[in-house]
């Protein structure tokens, strides 16, 4: 017999979930280098103006549409109207969203063997270049990034089999306000550093000089990325809200809690960049060679203030990768169970074995077979590329066609509003934008990266 399809407790429940969902290594590792190689305080701006035309509008789309169809992503698209043929959109999403939870996952693995290694009281004593040999050499490594990219895959198929309100609920509800407790305390202490005020400044004192074609097309990938548009987690997920529930305002304070925590995230790498003399365009290092050098000096100046600094942050850097990832992994494991029906506890075990075999080969490339490229692109850097710049946008464009000019006018009014529950004047802000805005955008974006125009 078909177990009864799980929902959210309520409102609150929705947004912590979401809000898991996109707080992740989007915010805490991706957004520092995309901010600190593309301009600096001025991408922030463009990034924040791709929130709003973009990022709001698609998410409150995802989220109408999954909760339409009370179904995995796929299925949803379409049933709004449209015909079967708009499943591929949907398609598109649980493709996407699987094949970034397969290096993604990697780079969980990284976090897990940091907080290993802060938990150890491994950043003590060492020098800056120690910490930087340390690094590539555990990347390059064939065998202990994977062993720790599958413990941790391990540990989010632990959650995800425990079901939507005693698995993915009950661990938002946990995780997510210890998450912003950690971001908080660290950015203030961060702040304190000698030299911070440089970092800070590079983070909020635009140079429009900087403003490059890059810089529109870096933002909107990320933007796409760090809310978890069109990966398949917010329609997935709304198909679990119930009735009741505000689309709007869940979107809007989804949004607000993941661009506080991104932007904090910012003010704690570059305010310790700076400090120790690091250009802020080191790339994904920064989290991962910067921060221990800075861990290494609090330990010279007082051992307990160290320790307790490092374990928060890897601490920190773990719950968000966890929460991003439980909502990655649920796409395909209801996208398998209700179109392929097998039972969910297989189902999910089936999506973590291929992510674990993918990511597996996506580490590799980071190492031995770092010589096998596409396009001059290794495996794991083509598929940061492929999903987060061409599928994401790409499926945002269809989305925003979608909603703005296929589905039932009627339908998506009664999703937004409540079926009349709420204010209809934003249905009427809302409806041009998808129609004209995002997807017009989108494609001018395209143009003038391909060269175009």
């Amino acid at each position: 017999m078909e177990q009864k399809r799980g929902t959210f407790g309520g409102q609150i429940a929705g947004i912590l979930v979401v809000a898991g969902s996109a707080v992740g290594l989007g915010n805490i590792w991706r957004f520092p280098y995309e901010l600190g190689r593309n301009g600096g305080a001025v991408w922030l701006l463009v990034y924040v103006a791709c929130i709003v035309c973009f990022g709001l509008p698609l998410m409150i789309s995802e989220f109408a549409i999954g909760r339409n169809a009370q179904s995995n992503t796929a299925r949803a698209y379409g049933a709004m109207g449209g015909g079967k043929a708009w499943k591929a959109v949907g398609f598109l999403g649980v493709l996407a969203g699987t094949l970034i939870l397969c290096y993604y996952g990697v780079v969980a693995g990284w976090a897990l063997e940091y907080l290993l290694r802060a938990g150890a009281n491994g950043f003590a004593g060492k020098s800056t270049e120690t910490f930087t040999a340390d690094f590539n050499a555990f990347v390059s490594n064939p065998v202990k990034p994977i062993a720790c990219m599958a413990a941790f895959m391990i540990i989010n198929l632990a959650v995800i089999l425990a079901g939507v309100e005693k698995g993915i609920e009950r661990a938002s509800k946990i995780m997510m306000p210890v998450l912003f407790v950690f971001v908080v305390v660290l950015a203030v202490m961060c702040c304190m550093m000698p030299g911070a005020g440089t970092g800070i400044a590079f983070l909020f004192r635009p140079d429009f000089g900087k403003v490059t074609p890059n810089t529109l097309f870096s933002a909107m990938g990320q933007c796409f990325y760090s809310l978890s548009l069109c990966m398949g987690c917010i329609a997935t997920y709304a198909s679990y809200f119930r009735g009741d529930t505000h689309l709007v305002k869940s979107a809007v304070n989804s949004v607000i809690i993941d661009t506080v925590v991104a932007v904090l995230a910012g003010v704690i790498i570059f305010s310790t960049a700076f400090s120790v003399g690091i250009q802020p365009d080191a790339g994904p290092s920064l989290v991962f060679i910067t921060l221990p050098n800075v861990f290494r000096q609090l330990f010279a100046a007082n051992i307990i203030a160290g320790y307790i600094f490092a374990l928060m942050f890897y601490l920190l850097l773990f719950i968000a990768t966890l929460t991003s990832a439980m909502g990655l992994l649920e796409v395909p494991t209801i996208y398998l169970k209700e179109e392929f029906h097998i039972r969910r506890r297989y189902s999910s075990v089936m999506a973590t074995a291929f992510c674990i075999l993918v990511g597996a080969a996506c580490s590799l490339s980071m190492g031995i077979w770092s010589k096998y490229t596409v396009c001059g692109l290794t495996l794991f850097d083509l598929f940061d590329y492929v999903t987060a710049k061409v599928m994401l946008p790409v499926g945002g464009m269809l989305t925003a066609i979608y909603a703005g000019w296929i589905a039932d006018k009627q339908l998506l009014r009664g999703q937004i509003t409540n079926n009349g529950a709420t204010s209809k004047r934003f249905f009427r802000f809302y409806l041009p934008l998808v129609r004209y805005v995002v997807p017009v955008a989108i494609i001018l974006i395209f143009l003038n990266q391909l060269g175009v125009i």
